[in-house]
């Protein structure tokens, strides 16, 4: 009688290094992953254009950059459930094609409110990608260098913002503001096939849903040829017979704390983000700087998040992840009122300005990668998507505060010291978690 091998696939993950296939996997969750950040920050770099061509109020253009963040929280929220119970590979797919064809559309709107109206449901799109997309680099990392590729991944969201910077920059003086939408929608479309190719399901969920032994062999030999058989014995990370429903084991006595400080430190980050993000632009301008100039500046805020996500990563694997988390938000405190009593010349805020997102943006970037390692396999996808969805209230909330700021007439100094007091709370929260919440003995 042949004996049946028996394969715990984490370990495996866990000893191997990294295979061509999931080095695949990890570019294309980045090119998604930049997409969304490219999506979600071109309204703010073509609010000072669209302000003068249609005549709308701050207001009115806070009214149209929250419009997508409405759509975020739900998109998030629901997308979560549904990936750890059908699969993140669907999930991510749908939201690619769904943001890619809503994009399109806001470049053909005939007035604000048709423009709010497609903006949210491109929204739904974009709230369902990230998260999902970090549960699935999450679940083929090996846990040793999880948060660093987690955050090599989400970098790409600032990269993303960054390249739609520049590229509003060089589209804006030749053509209009309608070209910078055309080009946020045609690239997911065009990426789309890709995905449909080479974006696999996660071995992890399909232990976990005791798919055929078949179906992860599959996947695994594509990964790893040559470590498993057809007949191989794949072990689930929890019994699956004993786990609670994915929501439940959110909310439970064990994970709640933990959970609640992750929604409230993300809340305030993804704050300090979309609004410096989507306002910078327009409180450049109100220094007496070009629009060029502001697209630049705001473009470098973006583009330290790239190098700032790696760092965060790196530290993440190498020290107690929540504070490092809470020291580099903390030194993006320092960094943001800097700026706001910068000179008014292109390259000292441009410099300041990358600072600052080295310190927010990769600080925001590595908190993906602290709740995707926080909860286990099976409610993995929730608890990443509602830290993602409690987080966008804060965003939304980020445009309403932006536009009342600039009506409010504020020194530009006053505004940014203001911002560092969410940097503050955001640091202790971290740090709250660290030391109430529930730490898992062994990952999953």
């Amino acid at each position: 009688m042949t004996s049946v091998e028996a394969v715990d696939v984490r370990q495996l993950i866990n000893q191997c290094a990294l295979s061509r296939w999931q080095k695949r996997l990890i570019a294309l969750c980045f090119i998604v992953v930049a997409l969304d950040g490219m999506d979600i920050a071109m309204m703010g770099f073509i609010a000072p254009t669209l302000k003068t061509a249609w005549g709308v109020t701050n207001h009115q253009l806070g009214m149209v950059i929250s419009a997508a963040l409405f759509g975020l929280a739900p998109g998030a929220m629901i997308a979560g459930p549904l990936a750890d119970r059908y699969g993140r590979r669907m999930m991510v797919i749908l939201s690619v094609f769904f943001f890619g064809i809503w994009t399109i559309a806001t470049a053909f709107s005939q007035n604000i409110e048709q423009m709010m109206q497609f903006r949210f449901l491109t929204g739904l799109g974009l709230g369902a990608a990230m998260p999902n997309v970090g549960t699935l680099v999450a679940e083929y990392a090996p846990e040793r260098r999880r948060a660093f590729i987690i955050t090599v991944v989400f970098c790409g969201f600032t990269f993303g913002a960054a390249s739609g910077g520049f590229a509003a920059s060089w589209l804006l003086p030749r053509y209009d503001w309608h070209s910078v939408l055309l080009l946020g929608g045609a690239l997911p479309l065009m990426v789309l096939p890709f995905l449909l190719r080479g974006l696999p399901e996660s071995v992890r969920f399909l232990i976990n849903r005791r798919a055929s032994a078949a179906r992860i062999h599959a996947v695994l030999e594509r990964m790893l040829p040559g470590t498993t058989r057809p007949d191989t014995d794949f072990h689930a990370i929890e019994p699956v017979s004993q786990q609670s429903g994915a929501i439940r084991t959110v909310i439970s006595p064990r994970y709640l704390f933990g959970s609640i400080m992750l929604w409230g430190g993300y809340f305030m980050g993804l704050f300090l983000v979309y609004l410096i993000g989507s306002w910078l632009p327009s409180l450049v301008s109100t220094l007496g700087m070009s629009v060029t100039e502001a697209a630049i500046i705001t473009a470098m805020y973006q583009a330290g998040g790239t190098i700032g996500s790696l760092f965060a990563g790196w530290l993440m694997d190498r020290f107690n992840a929540s504070l490092a988390l809470a020291a580099i938000y903390f030194c993006g405190g320092l960094a943001i009122i800097a700026l706001g009593f910068s000179p008014a010349q292109v390259g000292i805020m441009s410099g300041v300005a990358f600072c600052s997102g080295f310190c927010f943006n990769g600080a925001n970037t590595g908190m993906n990668a602290l709740a995707a390692s926080y909860y286990p396999t099976h409610a993995r996808a929730t608890g990443s998507s509602w830290m993602h969805g409690v987080g966008r209230i804060g965003a939304i909330l980020s445009a309403f505060v932006g536009a009342e700021v600039l009506s409010l007439g504020w020194s530009f100094s006053s505004i940014f010291s203001l911002l560092a007091v969410p940097a503050v709370i955001t640091s202790l929260m971290l740090i709250l978690k660290n030391r109430y919440g529930f730490k898992p003995i062994t990952k999953s």
